[in-house]
């Protein structure tokens, strides 16, 4: 507390203004006795909805029985969240789990697995990450530096490392014209050069998510894309490294974003919605052949204190079973296609709507001063803020995404237990938020 006795909440800005004391189902409640409607999920992160007592009496449970143990050793808790996840989640391939507190551990994990491979194989100098253009894999020095998010590099940019960076897939706003937009073999031939560019003795891996998350707003790569990387990974002993952070449990309608298409990556990290926003917790999961090579050379996979807690992974456990029991990520597919669509219809028409596009419930739009043009309002119009702080001002809450460069985005990732009239209102609100930051209407 300051001198004044006021909480300073958070570090800088004024979110602390807002508090919310209690949450349930799809609905936050305010102090002020106002409620919420949580559109976005929080950080796209419940999916099984608010207030569930059966995760919270998990927790309970298992943090009396276990409090604290090292990672390393074996609990009840670990023992049945590895379990469901082998038998109920995760493809063949991947054999190996690690589990971390958040993403941003979790992806670092990944890219000291994918440099850690290379040189248990001998190969050393095969040690670089490339990244995408649109991305965001998390806060840490590493993340930060691989990921394309540039307003999270302010301050920092001078002491990041540097690494090779390709083009994400961007069909709305690709620069080679409308028939390579939604070409695979024009962003699989960026990522050709690049290797070409660099050498493929010194790339360990390529870090990526399968849909664009947030900081390009739920962006779909062309058919064809993840097939074609597969390949020519596979050609230069390059390991695929997918940031399922925000895409994995359910989100987009399939149990992970990848399962999209016809490929299984060599490392996936899964996050948010593996807690469902009950407790921090990610996992890192990866093939046989990773492990293996790690083994063999004596080599250590380095653990966070408080990696796989007890009461996380009991969190986890349930947030799963629910997820199935529930069929939830069927639910995720219908009720997400169902949003899309209501989306696209709503601003088939706007002036100031470019596009509408997603996966599942996991739904952006993004925002433009021209549409014909694709011009982006200027960047101190503040647009996508604007339209979040006018939703809340309804009763519903957005999260504005983007990276600095690319703006004025908004998505939508709500609790996949949302019923036909949350939907109806989230889509209402969503129009008049928009109509009133960009075309001046109350």
């Amino acid at each position: 507390m300051d001198k004044g006795g006021e909480v300073r909440w958070p570090f800088n800005g004024n979110g602390g203004s807002t508090e919310i004391v209690r949450a349930e189902g799809a609905w936050l409640h305010k102090a002020d006795g106002a409620r919420i409607l949580d559109a976005a999920g929080g950080a796209i992160v419940t999916n099984i909805g608010h207030g569930r007592e059966e995760v919270a009496d998990a927790v309970r449970d298992a943090t009396l029985n276990n409090t604290y143990v090292v990672p390393v050793w074996l609990t009840p808790e670990r023992r049945r969240l590895s379990e469901r996840l082998t038998a109920e989640w995760l493809p063949e391939a991947l054999t190996r789990q690690h589990f971390t507190c958040g993403g941003s551990e979790g992806n670092e994990t990944a890219m000291k697995l994918a440099i850690q491979y290379q040189a248990a194989l001998g190969r050393p100098e095969k040690c670089k990450i490339i990244g995408r253009s649109v991305s965001y894999h998390g806060t840490t020095l590493a993340t930060t530096a691989v990921g394309g998010h540039e307003a999270r590099k302010s301050g920092l940019r001078h002491a990041l490392p540097d690494h090779p960076r390709v083009p994400t897939p961007y069909p709305l706003r690709c620069d080679a014209g409308n028939e390579a937009a939604n070409s695979a073999e024009h962003y699989l031939g960026d990522l050709e050069r690049t290797i070409a560019e660099e050498g493929a003795d010194t790339i360990a891996a390529i870090m990526a998510e399968p849909i664009t998350g947030a900081s390009g707003g739920a962006i779909v790569p062309p058919a064809g894309y993840w097939e074609g990387v597969r390949e020519i990974c596979d050609r230069h002993d390059i390991l695929i490294l997918q940031d399922e952070v925000m895409t994995g449990f359910g989100r987009t309608g399939a149990k992970f974003g990848f399962e999209h298409w016809d490929f299984v990556p060599d490392v996936v990290v899964g996050g948010k919605g593996l807690g469902g926003g009950y407790a921090p917790i990610t996992g890192v999961f990866a093939t046989e052949r990773i492990g293996e090579a790690l083994d063999d050379a004596g080599m250590m996979v380095m653990f966070h204190t408080f990696g796989a807690h007890a009461g996380a992974c009991a969190a986890a456990d349930r947030v799963l079973d629910i997820l199935l029991r529930e069929n939830l990520v069927e639910r995720a597919a219908t009720v997400g296609e169902e949003l899309g669509k209501r989306l696209a219809t709503a601003f088939s028409n706007h002036p100031h709507v470019a596009e509408v596009r997603g996966r599942g419930m996991l739904q952006a739009i993004e925002v433009v001063q021209d549409r014909d043009t694709l011009e982006p309002f200027p960047a101190s119009d503040h647009v996508a803020s604007r339209i979040m702080a006018a939703g809340l001002e309804r009763g519903v809450f957005f999260y504005a995404g983007g990276t600095g460069v690319v703006r004025d985005i908004v998505v939508l990732g709500p609790p996949l237990i949302i019923d036909e009239e949350e939907m109806g209102l989230i889509v209402e609100t969503l129009v008049a938020s928009v109509d009133e930051v960009t075309l001046g209407r109350p």
